[in-house]
């Protein structure tokens, strides 16, 4: 990998042209260290605020002389944040497949359909309406997270987000009304 340092000096000095030739090159490997949170997290949420502390952090880096001083900071500011999201939220999330298996209309537990249906009357919002369209797209078989958001006239990242956020909102209603759901 280069060294993603050669843009430091321009960073530190506000240049943002040098901090989006930087992020060019360090958002996918920050991106592929929070892979392990993505069960637990909204990773998407992580990685921009990680962004935003690297880019207000970056006057205050003294280089160790090792390549990618930056990039290893970001790395740490991005698994740091998705530790502390973990630690905050204390809800067990659920993966998206098991929902959308309660969720389905045979569904065969009346209480926890009953506990389902009512928590779902509680969430409103674009989180509504985005894991709607989730269910029903991922239903059909044939639409990806990307059609779903532009047929909402959301961008994919504020898809991503207001799922996360209705499941997790889902999550925690059922467990307010003491039903708790094992992921796979």
């Amino acid at each position: 990998m280069i060294d993603l340092d050669r843009h430091l000096s321009d960073i530190v000095a506000g240049d943002d042209q040098a901090f989006a030739d930087w992020l060019v090159g360090a958002e996918p490997s920050i991106r592929r260290s929070l892979s392990s949170f993505a069960a637990t997290v909204d990773t998407e949420a992580v990685l921009q605020e990680a962004l935003l502390r690297v880019w207000q952090g970056a006057p205050k880096l003294t280089p160790d002389g090792r390549p990618n001083a930056l990039l290893r900071l970001g790395v740490r500011i991005a698994r740091n944040l998705a530790i502390d999201e973990t630690r905050r939220d204390r809800v067990q999330t659920v993966a998206p497949e098991r929902l959308d298996a309660v969720i389905e209309p045979a569904m065969p537990d009346p209480i926890l359909r009953r506990a389902l249906e009512q928590c779902w009357q509680q969430l409103a919002g674009p989180p509504s309406r985005a894991w709607m369209a989730r269910i029903q797209g991922r239903s059909a078989g044939r639409r990806s997270d990307r059609e779903l958001a532009a047929g909402l006239n959301m961008k994919l990242n504020t898809f991503l987000k207001n799922v996360g956020r209705a499941r997790r909102a889902l999550v925690a209603c059922l467990q307010r009304r003491g039903l708790t759901l094992e992921g796979p």
